[in-house]
């Protein structure tokens, strides 16, 4: 039986690659998938385009592949990545200057662009799409217009697909799904396509992919198992084996750190799940609630009976759009009267602000060690706890008033209470806030190109 073995080389923008490494050299895998992309990335990649044509990828992606490249080369594994963000041919000028640089020649580079809506808004609208807020109902983008930064749709795999059946040794995609960097290759692999006799069996794939997109958290790291997970210190990356029936064995390089288990495999099938019978990517629809997991030998799971549905015929599209500034300071009290101190110092800020007649659009503050995490449902803490983090935030519609907030926020030092030891201070930053909306299918169309490296 035909099978495909495909090696997670990162779950996000800034992961570790020696996990990814250890699978290139002993995975034994034909491909390897690169996930680098958040909801907001891509408006921060756009901006950085407009400043810079040559700009707008993932910069990660350089000196990633000049340590993957020689031995993706000697092994003849393919890698697949969404590096590309707004500008997959940037990063591709980028490959190719240093396959130049390494001597590495005869690469065949696939990009897959078609994500990028920002241009074709108007005319979505036009053909009478409203673009509501799946988060807060609104419904078109009216008040939002000349705020947009960017707008990119999640794509499927179909540029993925063409692109290995053109025989790119390689592909650079913008904002493709994290999960169709797996599906792709798997499509490919196995011939199958997205007519409903394959329906299962691409449910199969989205299936996998979803466990195993996010890297070490199926492998024993961001767990409940965490006091049990043996030397996460190098812990492995997961592998796919999938065979052409729709099942599929999760594993890691034997001998690596963390561990496969059918509690790791479930702990990441939740992740991010709203509707277990129905999780929708734009390959299709899984079903998570009909799958078997059998622990079929150490760090070892094997996964049957996987289903899914049909492709969705609406595409989830992230606007990102301007929403003023931003600055946050953080101030630690020590014992003794930790919290009170830092409770002075909020009524300070508060009433200091007041004072200048600032008017944020919103003001935080957060009692790390206190209620950080818990919120309003934190109780009282320990009359002698140690030291208490007072972390202050605001949003503002100007820099000027972000900048003015962190200034009087640093003078708690001297006229708040005592024993202030400073932490965060960093400069006010522009915010970038999250659209969330749907758009038929029919306008997200992928493209090819490929790209030769001599």
């Amino acid at each position: 039986m035909k099978t495909v073995r495909i090696g997670c080389g990162s779950g996000y923008w800034g992961d570790d690659i020696e996990p990814g490494l250890e699978i290139a050299r002993k995975g034994n895998v034909k491909y390897l998938a690169f996930d680098y992309l958040a909801e907001l990335t891509m408006s921060i990649l756009r901006r950085q385009m407009l400043k810079d044509p040559t700009k707008g990828y993932v910069p990660d992606i350089v000196p990633h592949w000049e340590k993957f490249l020689p031995i993706c080369q000697e092994k003849g594994i393919k890698m697949i990545c969404n590096a590309g963000g707004s500008n997959p041919m940037g990063a591709a000028n980028a490959i190719e200057e240093l396959c130049q640089k390494m001597d590495i020649h005869g690469l065949k580079l696939g990009l897959v662009t078609g994500d990028d809506l920002s241009d074709k808004l108007d005319e979505i609208r036009a053909a009478g799409v409203k673009l509501t807020n799946t988060d807060t109902g609104e419904e078109d983008i009216d008040r939002v217009k000349d705020k947009i930064v960017g707008a990119y749709a999640y794509a499927g795999a179909e540029g993925i697909i063409e692109a290995l059946d053109q025989g790119c040794d390689h592909v650079i995609a913008g904002r493709v799904s994290d999960i169709s960097l797996y599906v792709g290759p798997m499509m490919h692999e196995f011939g199958w396509d997205f007519s409903e006799q394959y329906n299962n069996k691409i449910g199969a794939a989205i299936n996998t992919g979803h466990i195993v997109e996010c890297g070490s958290p199926c492998t024993g790291g961001n767990s409940n198992l965490w006091a049990s997970s043996p030397e996460n210190w190098h812990i492995g990356f997961p592998i796919i084996e999938m065979d052409e029936n729709g099942d599929a064995v999760i594993s890691k390089v034997e001998g690596t750190g963390g561990m496969i288990n059918q509690w790791t495999m479930k702990e990441h099938l939740t992740y991010e799940v709203i509707d277990p019978n129905n999780y929708i990517m734009p390959d299709g629809i899984a079903d998570f609630t009909s799958l078997k997991l059998d622990e079929i030998g150490k760090d070892k799971v094997k996964i049957t009976n996987m289903t899914g549905k049909g492709r969705p015929d609406m595409l989830k599209v992230c606007i990102g759009v301007e929403e003023g500034f931003m600055s946050e300071s953080m101030l630690i009290y020590p014992w003794p009267n930790a919290y009170e101190k830092a409770q002075k110092a909020e009524e300070l800020v508060r009433k200091r602000l007041d004072y200048l007649g600032v008017k944020p659009l919103e003001l935080r503050f957060d009692y790390i060690g206190v209620n950080c995490l818990h919120g309003s449902v934190a109780t009282e803490p320990d009359p002698n706890i140690n030291e208490v983090a007072l972390r202050i935030s605001c949003k503002t519609n100007t820099f000027a008033e972000a900048a003015l907030i962190k200034q009087n926020t640093t003078h708690l030092w001297t006229y708040g209470p005592m024993g202030a030891a400073c932490g965060v201070n960093g400069r006010p930053r522009k915010v970038i806030g999250l659209w969330p909306t749907l758009v038929p299918r029919e306008f997200v169309v992928p493209q090819l190109t490929i790209k030769e490296v001599k």
